[in-house]
Order: C-alpha cells, then structure tokens, then sequence
C-alpha cells in the first residue's frame, strides 16, 4: 500500500519556485511567498490524502477463470469496491501475469458506479504449464487531484493451461461428418485391402482372382474370397520438443500445434480401432507411452501429452529415431513433427530417417511459415528488408531441398500451415489407410 503524490502536485510545487522569484524581484520582503506557497501544496496535500478513501477499506477482487485452454481468450475483470466512506470518481488497474498469460488491456481506468469501478479485460493462454497472476494493482487520486492511493496484492493466482481437447474432439467429429467415408469403414473397406474376411458368392463385376476354387469345388457353387482393409495398425507420433518448436507460429509455440494435431490423430485412429503410441524427443528422449488401444487410451495420451513442456536444447535426431527404432516390434506409421534449422543438422534427421524406411512408413508433417514467406515477398523498401528477405530466402531454399529429398526417399509429406496441419494430417492418415499403405 503507497500514497504518492500525483503530477498536479508535482507541478503545484515547482510553481512555487518562479512565484517566489517574482515576489523577490518586486520587493525584497516578499521572499517568503515561495515558502508560504510550497506549504500551502503541502498542507492542501496533507487534506486530500485524509479525505480520499482508504486503502484498506477497499475491496480489490478478479474474476478470472479456473483453467484455460492453450490459445483460448476469455474474459475477465478486476473490480474495486468501496464500502464506505467518500468513493472516487476513477480507478486505474494493473494486472501482472507470468510469460504464459497476456492480458488485453493490461492496465486501463474504469468509471466508479454505485461505489463499484469495473475493468473488463480478455486473457490469452499464450503457452502451456501453470499460468500465474503474480500481483494486481488499483490506484485513485483524492477528491482534490493531489495524493495517488494505491493497493497492491500479491495474488498468486495459478490459472492452468492445458492443450484444447475440447477443439480436437469437435474438429474430429466435424471431420467424421464430413468425410462419410470415416464413419462407414467397414462397408467401403469390403473388396479392398489384404486382410481376408469372408466368402461371397462371386457376382458379375467381381475380380477373378478373387475366385477360390478349391471352396466352388467342394460347395459346388461359384465363391470368391472377400477382403477388407488391414486394421490394428501401428501409429506413433514421434515429436521434436526442442528448441526449434518452442518457438511462435500463428500466435503459438510450434509444439502446441503439433500436439494438437498428434491428439486429432490418436482420436481418429482409436476410433478406427488402430493402436497410437506418443513419443516425444530433444537432446534425449523424454516420452514414451508405447502403443496404446482401447476406451481409455486417449485419456492416457491426453495426459502425457500436457505433460510435455517446452525445452531449450538441441534436437538429438540420431538418440532419438535410434531409440524410437528400438522400441517398435512390427511395421509402424511413424508420423514425426519436426522443424529444420540448418544443413548439419538436416543431414543427420535424414540418415536416421533412411534407417526407420528399411521396415516403417514415415510421414514427416512440415508448418508452413507464413510469417518467413512474407518476409520473403515484401518489397524490400531499406537495406534491412533486403538483408531479412535473403535470409529468409535461403532459409526457405533449404527446406525445400530437405522436402525434396525426404519425397525422393519415398517419405510421406503433409505441409500446411501450422493451424491446419490436424485435418491435413487427418486426410493423409486416411488416404494411407485406403491405399492400404499401413
């Protein structure tokens, strides 16, 4: 709690100076106008502060809500009330968050209303982890304009900030709406595929070769066999957590996206009765979850996956696809999100790459960075947008050539931007399935 002066009473106070000067110049005696004056602020000064409303008897709360999803906005407010007493006819508010929390506006007045001043403000989940409300602040000037009171409390307020589950779940049923093919698999995976699932007997239009004729024999009718797209299949999501993903696109860290869309993923392929697994990596693998099936699996995934901070460390390619290899028993959908920083380390993702195609299929998901490209089209106006736009070209040079490559290696590629790699990841996932790639 401080009382402070305001700037009016900064300015009343140096006002003297010149008063007193004047004074002196007209008659020597009156020189104590200056002192008479600064006194005069002072005493003034001394008033206001008793009559302006105590800090004490103020009431500071904000409403705010109990967890936020990463990326969400919600509202807000910081209130003061006054009880008793005089209330004043403004209050400016000032709210402190930590580095995963923004607020909008972060300092601003509100008018008093029936003893009641009210700022309504949005916070923003920027990142992951626990959110904290370190301090929030209220000041108001007497009923004279000359002292400032001010409340400070220490709040400490932890807002947690968890991945969006509740947008995965919905973009995944908007999906499955969409595409009636998800929700009818069994019917279109019928004819198609290599697992065997019955015989039929055989109609015009039907392959050949699908013909068994050891069964026409015996049963003394024309049979063929019928298949079925192979399920059970293995999914891992193998995902960079270095420092490279801790940085922002569109808003929020890569890694957020990324997890985003690894969830959209693991919902889709339980759904379709596929096993997901979740494995995360920067200078060391860090997490394991093995490859998961069943009602409670995506539970399981949606934890650890909130589990999994940002990091400032290098990525460690070779340590972790090594170890990522070793743990897989059969033939795998590796789905790795990553992002490229220079030519070394692109060699090394690359020679561990080619180790896992020998027996998994590879999909590797690539964020477009806008941001990068339009740095890349501006029309240079100073010789640092010329600078910045052939970085940034070369920069994009370098991708394309790993891109290229990985294609030429027979890896699967999904680029887009990076709050729509969930559904291009998705439609990948299910032309894989329908090709009967897996």
């Amino acid at each position: 709690m401080r009382i402070y002066p305001t700037a009016r009473t900064i300015f009343l106070m140096v006002l003297g100076a010149p008063l007193a000067l004047a004074a002196a110049l007209v008659s020597a005696r009156l020189w104590l106008v200056g002192p008479a004056w600064i006194a005069l602020v002072a005493a003034l000064l001394f008033v206001d502060a008793l009559l302006a409303p105590g800090r004490r008897r103020m009431q500071l709360t904000l409403t705010a809500p109990g967890s936020m999803a990463s990326g969400a906005i919600q509202p807000a407010l910081l209130q003061a009330s006054f009880p008793s007493g005089v209330a004043p006819g403004r209050v400016e508010f000032a709210i402190d968050l930590d580095d995963r929390l923004a607020a909008e506006p972060a300092h601003g007045r509100a008018r008093t209303r029936e003893r009641q001043a009210v700022l309504p403000l949005t916070l923003t989940a920027v990142r992951r982890g626990e959110g904290r409300v370190h301090r929030v602040s209220a000041r108001w000037r007497g009923p004279l304009g000359l002292t400032w009171k001010q409340r400070d409390d220490a709040l400490d307020k932890v807002i947690p900030v968890t991945l969006d589950i509740a947008a995965v779940k919905e973009e995944a049923l908007r999906l499955f709406s969409r595409d009636p093919s998800v929700g009818h698999r069994l019917q279109l995976d019928l004819g198609g595929g290599s697992d065997f699932h019955a015989l039929t007997d055989f109609r015009p239009g039907m392959n050949r070769r699908a013909i068994d004729w050891k069964q026409s024999a015996r049963h003394g009718a024309l049979l063929a066999k019928e298949f079925h797209v192979e399920r059970n299949h293995h999914i891992v999501a193998a995902i960079d957590t270095g420092r490279l993903m801790s940085q922002s696109l569109l808003g929020r860290p890569r890694l957020d996206h990324a997890l985003n869309a690894t969830l959209l993923l693991a919902y889709v392929g339980l759904k379709m009765g596929d096993k997901v697994g979740l494995f995360g990596f920067d200078a060391r693998p860090n997490v394991s979850s093995g490859v998961t099936s069943g009602p409670n699996a995506f539970g399981a995934l949606q934890r650890l996956a909130s589990k999994i901070d940002y990091s400032t460390e290098e990525t460690n390619y070779t340590l972790g696809l090594t170890q990522l290899s070793g743990q897989l028993s059969r033939r795998s959908l590796i789905v790795v999100f990553t992002d490229i920083a220079d030519s070394t380390s692109a060699e090394l993702m690359l020679e561990n790459v080619g180790r896992l195609l020998r027996q998994h299929l590879v999909l590797f998901v690539m964020m477009r960075d806008e941001e990068l490209e339009a740095i890349e089209r501006k029309v240079p106006e100073t010789a640092d947008d010329v600078s910045r736009a052939v970085v940034a070209a070369s920069l994009l040079r370098e991708r394309d050539v790993v891109v290229t490559r990985l294609r030429r290696m027979g890896v699967e590629i999904v680029e887009a931007p990076a709050d729509q790699i969930g559904p291009a990841l998705l439609a990948s996932y299910l032309d894989l399935k329908r090709r009967d790639l897996l």
